[in-house]
């Protein structure tokens, strides 16, 4: 007889390759935007992930236009920054500002910091300006009460989608945005140049052809003709690359824009866009736009610790109206400058 082997078994270890540890869907099949990766197994770490797949993400971000990881394991804003780098190196400081925000760490900032009540039109970030960063990241901390989402839309389809004859007229003209700087309704220069220094502030203009000119001892215009569309730079594809429908008088609520109109000149406003060559837009015009947008807009709600990488050329974002706290942290990579 032979004697018992009292030596339990060894178990035998389970590998299990990248695809395998993940699985691929999407919110709405009828749209593919944006690739939602999950887990298939419990404890997968969404840096380490990240790390073994680099090329793979690079190619459906291309296809896509956005990815959505969900129920991946992430270990706060540190780790997010991580897994920005781990992608794209290091991360963009959010210079020549539109909007309010605050740096929480590193270089990872709050969402525009709008009031609750306020919903955000779909936009491609600092396409007012002609340096913006091509990717851009957002991790949610915590999902609102009610409301919150993200909008995100395809600009590949919002560029077929606008009429041909607005298209021909924004791609001969380009985008004049006229910004009037004042804490007390807009944002300071202060705040959108991040600096004291008018000799800064006059140095970054006259390098990105920006025209500026001193109304007032602490008052500042500046004017910029910008793209008004644009082509990828690896796909070159043709994608709608403004922000006319936001910066034009006609995006504000009509009592706000009414009262705006009555104390200021038309020059005067905060922020406005033109033709690059300074005539009206036409605001029929942009509320087709705009509805286009609408119309194309993807909308889900946000559950805690979701990061959404979105490739800033190929897919615009805004931000729903909410209730309760909500926290979406946001940071930027990869310049168009090459």
């Amino acid at each position: 007889m032979k004697p018992l082997n009292l030596n339990p078994a060894r178990r035998k270890p389970i590998s299990l390759s990248s695809s395998e540890l993940v699985k691929s869907n999407f919110i709405y099949p009828e749209k593919p935007l944006p690739l939602v990766l999950e887990p298939a197994i419990d404890g997968v770490k969404l840096l380490t992930w990240i790390a073994s797949n680099r090329e793979w993400l690079e190619t459906q971000l291309l296809k896509y236009g956005g990815i959505l990881f969900r129920n991946f394991q992430i270990d706060g804003i540190g780790e997010f920054e991580q897994c920005i780098k781990t992608i794209s190196g290091n991360l963009l400081d959010y210079s020549y500002r539109s909007t309010p925000r605050h740096q929480i760490s590193g270089k990872i900032y709050t969402s525009t910091e709008y009031p609750a009540t306020q919903s955000i039109p779909l936009h491609n970030e600092m396409a007012y300006s002609r340096n913006w960063p091509l990717k851009i990241w957002f991790f949610c901390l915590k999902s609102a009460e009610q409301g919150g989402e993200t909008p995100i839309a395809d600009s590949r389809k919002i560029f077929e989608r606008i009429p041909a004859e607005i298209k021909e007229k924004f791609m001969e003209k380009k985008v004049m945005y006229v910004r009037n700087y004042d804490d007390k309704l807009d944002l300071s220069w202060h705040n959108v140049f991040q600096t004291t220094n008018k000799s800064e502030v006059e140095n970054y203009c006259r390098q990105a052809e920006i025209e500026l000119a001193w109304t007032s001892e602490d008052s500042l215009t500046t004017r910029q003709v910008c793209q008004a569309v644009a082509a990828h730079p690896k796909t070159g594809e043709m994608v709608w690359f403004n922000q006319a429908h936001l910066f034009h008088v006609s995006s504000l609520k009509s009592e706000i824009r009414e009262s705006l109109l009555a104390a200021f000149k038309e020059e005067e406003l905060p922020r406005n866009a033109y033709y690059g060559d300074g005539s009206p837009i036409e605001t029929a015009v942009l509320d087709e736009i705009r509805e286009i947008y609408q119309q194309e807009a993807i909308i889900f709600p946000w559950q805690d610790g979701d990061v959404l990488m979105l490739d800033n050329m190929l897919a615009s974002h805004g931000r729903q109206p909410f209730t309760g706290s909500r926290k979406v942290v946001v940071g930027m990579a990869e310049t168009n400058i090459f």
